[in-house]
């Protein structure tokens, strides 16, 4: 069993800053006293057909925390990519069909396999609790909106 110190170490490596590393040592040590691993998360936005290079960096950490005996969950952003997305610096991307998301989502899995467990990792679309929002389920500031009729 890989000690939480050493636990840490790795994780920490090749990392700018951990927030916090406390909460990081209290989870990994509650993990280890209860025997139940940690589960990361990931979310990939399919808006292009393949991963970038940039994904391959916390792909890689993931995989770490797979082989300290976590496991992972990617979560594809295939809700947002059919609505779009208004949060680009110059402009909004284009929503996307319902194909052509999975389609990108299809490769994003065969090319994240390649670098993370199978076995450890589970794979969830956004679209399994967003596509059932609605306005009046929307809390803003804390507060419900109340339905308009």
């Amino acid at each position: 069993m890989v000690s939480i110190d050493e636990q840490l170490k790795i994780i920490a490596k090749g990392t700018e800053e951990i927030i916090s590393i406390d909460d990081l040592k209290r989870k990994l040590e509650r993990s280890q006293k209860t025997g139940v691993p940690l589960t990361v998360k990931l979310g990939l936005d399919p808006t292009a057909p393949d991963i970038h290079l940039g994904h391959t960096v916390v792909l890689r950490k993931l995989k770490q925390f797979q082989e300290l005996g976590h496991r992972s969950v990617i979560v594809i952003g295939d809700f947002t990519g059919m609505i779009g997305d208004p949060t680009g610096k110059s402009k909004t991307r284009k929503p996307l069909t319902r194909e052509e998301v999975a389609q990108n989502a299809e490769t994003y899995e065969k090319q994240v396999f390649k670098i993370l467990d199978r076995e450890k990792t589970e794979v969830r679309f956004n679209s399994e609790w967003l596509s059932n929002l609605n306005f009046a389920k929307i809390r803003i500031k804390g507060a419900v909106m109340d339905k308009v009729d």
